[in-house]
């Protein structure tokens, strides 16, 4: 007669199994990533070329930093497996009731906050030129960023040449200006409309397309607008630009030290910070209609009809949603905020050259927009503060500044797949308002 074997032997000889199974798992992915860490960085890290005074080339290498590196991935992995073993099992658990209403508190306290900070922020660092000219550029990019999330984040289309529509904002104010001599205000106006109408040229060809054959075309579209710039000499300078560029005047009031400046009709001492702070708040007013706009929009039908188009097109079109107005509509109106924040661009730098607007462009604004969270106002803008402030906070690290920078993206996107503020829920609810699990939506991309 043969005994039964205990539950409690068996319990155990599964659990120790398992726990080789997975200790061998673990440390197998981690050498892989190991292995892939050390063929992508020998070239990159492993071996230094530079070219020599006379034209020759000169290499070093820095196999104890490429090392160094190896061994933090495979040391990274294995920390980053052991916490999915050691969260994984308890996706079940909630945050206390208490908890969640403070940091649903927190979170409906955080977009007045950083209103109130930027108002403040030129009273703050008001001797600090380059802490203002950092957070021009940093709303500069959130604006960009609201625009191309009409885009991409409400209506689904995915753009890679947003770059193009900014270009054509940026040399419609320039050549208005130096050919015309018309006004900033005048001139504003004419560069966000002449974008919304290259936005819907750009609409037209690509109302049958989706997914990676929309991103074919729009990566084109973007290039064409550069080259046309680089080669049409005779209106846009070419490679050379526009130079010369008029700043932006207080209702006719220019911001020079001149006796008709506005230092001196208000009898105060000229500093070059006015026309500086001017600027600040400038594109804080352009950005803050662009968030309004926005947000006003999507309780509209048109906005509605974005979001359904986002989901599911052919369902739209099953609805008797027009498909053609709506991606126009799309195009037309995240063209429209490009146009506007080229025109700052161009009287901010007072020169403009095609260098300027090249795919990196188009880039950076998609790279905010996704890490942000897809349709979501506040994800873009704290995305663009982190990525623009990111790039000068690892500014120190000389040329690992983008390895580190790539390296905090692919984590981001690891915890965070769904982007900082992943918003999918829909603006116009039915009797109640109710929270949308990302495990229940399905983007309708073709």
């Amino acid at each position: 007669m043969v005994s039964p074997v205990p539950a409690a032997a068996v319990a155990s000889a599964a659990n120790t199994g398992a726990a080789k199974t997975g200790v061998a798992f673990i440390l197998k992915k981690s050498l892989i990533s190991a292995l892939v860490a050390l063929v992508l960085f020998s070239l990159m890290i492993g071996v230094r070329t530079e070219v020599g005074t006379a034209g020759q080339l000169i290499y070093w290498t820095r196999f104890g930093e490429l090392a160094a590196i190896v061994g933090a991935v495979f040391v990274g992995s294995i920390v980053i497996e052991l916490l999915r073993g050691w969260i994984g099992p308890r996706e079940g658990v909630q945050l206390p009731q208490g908890v969640q209403r403070g940091l649903s508190w927190a979170g409906r306290l955080i977009g007045p906050a950083a209103l109130v900070f930027a108002l403040l922020l030129p009273v703050i660092f008001y001797d600090q030129r380059y802490i203002l000219d950092l957070a021009i550029l940093v709303l500069t990019y959130i604006m960009l960023g609201w625009g191309l999330n009409v885009v991409v984040g409400l209506a689904g289309l995915l753009d890679l040449g947003y770059v193009a529509f900014y270009a054509v904002g940026a040399y419609s104010y320039a050549l208005l200006a130096t050919n015309f001599g018309l006004s900033f205000w005048i001139c504003l106006p004419l560069a966000g409309i002449l974008a919304a109408f290259w936005g819907i040229l750009l609409g037209f060809p690509v109302l049958r397309l989706r997914g990676d054959y929309l991103a074919i075309v729009t990566l084109a579209f973007g290039e064409i607008i550069r080259l046309v710039l680089l080669n049409w000499q005779d209106l846009t300078g070419g490679p050379n630009g526009i130079s010369g560029i008029p700043r932006p005047t207080l209702f006719g009031i220019p911001l020079s030290s001149g006796e008709d400046g506005l230092a001196a009709r208000l009898g105060i001492e000229f500093s070059p910070t006015h026309r500086i702070v001017f600027l600040f708040y400038l594109i804080l007013i352009l950005a803050l209609i662009t968030n309004w706009v926005t947000i006003r929009l999507r309780r509209l039908p048109i906005g509605r009809a974005w979001e359904a188009m986002r989901e599911d097109e052919v369902a739209c079109r099953a609805l008797g949603i027009n498909i053609t107005t709506t991606k126009l509509t799309a195009f037309a109106t995240g063209a429209m905020f490009g146009g506007f924040a080229g025109a700052f661009f161009a009287t901010r730098q007072g020169f403009i050259s095609p260098e300027s607007f090249t795919f990196h462009e188009s880039a950076l604004v998609l790279a905010i927009v996704v890490l942000g969270g897809m349709g979501s106002q506040l994800g873009v803008a704290i995305a663009a503060v982190t990525l623009i402030g990111g790039f000068e906070l690892f500014r120190g690290l000389d040329q690992y500044r983008m390895l580190v920078f790539g390296m905090a993206m692919v984590l981001l996107m690891i915890w965070r797949p769904r982007g900082l503020v992943g918003h999918r829920a829909p603006t116009v609810f039915l009797e109640h308002n109710r929270a949308i699990a990302a495990d229940m939506v399905k983007e309708g991309r073709g």
